[in-house]
């Protein structure tokens, strides 16, 4: 039962990298530029989740609102910063995304408070048992959340018409221009929605811990960057079953190596001992 219990938490909080990192690969799909400051917006979309919890009382509302907010930001972010310099060579957008993301901390320091936010009345704290499990209702969305929208965009890249566009522009986007897609529009979608998810899991994030604070994307950024390395550059179905693998690692590692580690050190050593046997990656396609 022990064992169940802890693939279970593994999987809320591998869903929980799973909508960070799912951000980062569909950049580094369509453009091959590390988007550090995917994280900044994750970081977004917890205080708008908590703010206007808080003010309104309706957490359906704050996601909405911290996934639009998040989604523009994150096409704002593409239009003026990385857009001028998509012709430089690859080490200059990354420079450009680390000096935005270590700005958008002081920003939130500034703004909200080097102390953090929590919410007034956390929602959905409430035990559900299945079976011989209890959860809070609030790891339950995660899953079933994280499931979803993973779910919507599997059918939006392989069933519409702007999911195809989107693969052609990353497979070869010269012909891809030729035969009539806009590339400029392709790559404001693909920022849209991968910003999107990060602030969907920033308001998760929050809900779990009922914290929300300017660092709180500094750690699942380094690890949302390693699980696209080991999911294999740019797929989607790698780095979902990368993040669920780090997950599970994390959980059953706090029980039998909690002693020796903690959490965060445990998932980086996991990483670094699989690229040292697999630099490509666990689920790169050869």
């Amino acid at each position: 039962m022990l064992i169940v219990e802890l693939i279970a938490q593994g999987l809320v909080q591998g869903s929980i990298y799973a909508l960070i990192a799912l951000g980062l690969t569909l950049v580094y799909g369509l453009l091959r530029i590390l988007h550090v400051a995917h994280a900044a917006l994750f970081t977004l979309g917890g205080y708008m989740g908590v703010l206007l919890t808080n003010q309104t009382g309706s957490l359906g509302l704050a996601m909405v609102a911290a996934m639009l907010v998040a989604g523009i930001a994150g096409v704002l972010m593409y239009r003026f910063c990385y857009e001028p310099i998509l012709h430089q060579p690859p080490f200059v957008p990354l420079i450009a995304s680390i000096g935005l993301f270590i700005a958008s901390e002081e920003i939130y320091r500034l703004v909200f408070g080097a102390y953090g936010l929590s919410y007034a009345d956390p929602p959905l704290q409430g035990q559900v048992a299945i079976g011989a499990l209890r959860f809070k209702q609030a790891e339950l969305l995660v899953m079933v959340g994280g499931a979803l929208a993973i779910g919507v965009l599997a059918l939006l890249q392989s069933r519409t018409r702007l999911g195809i566009a989107c693969q052609a522009t990353v497979t070869d986007p010269q012909m891809a221009e030729s035969f009539g897609i806009d590339l400029k529009t392709v790559r404001y979608v693909n920022f849209f929605v991968g910003s999107a998810l990060a602030g969907a899991a920033g308001v998760m994030v929050a809900l779990l811990n009922n914290l929300v604070e300017p660092t709180m994307g500094s750690v699942p950024s380094y690890k949302a960057l390693a699980i696209i390395v080991l999911g294999g550059l740019g797929s989607v179905p790698g780095t979902l079953l990368a993040a669920l693998t780090l997950g599970i690692v994390e959980s059953f590692g706090t029980i039998y190596l909690g002693k020796l580690l903690d959490r965060n050190a445990i998932a980086f050593a996991f990483l670094i001992l699989v690229l040292m046997v697999r630099p490509q990656g666990l689920f790169a396609k050869r």
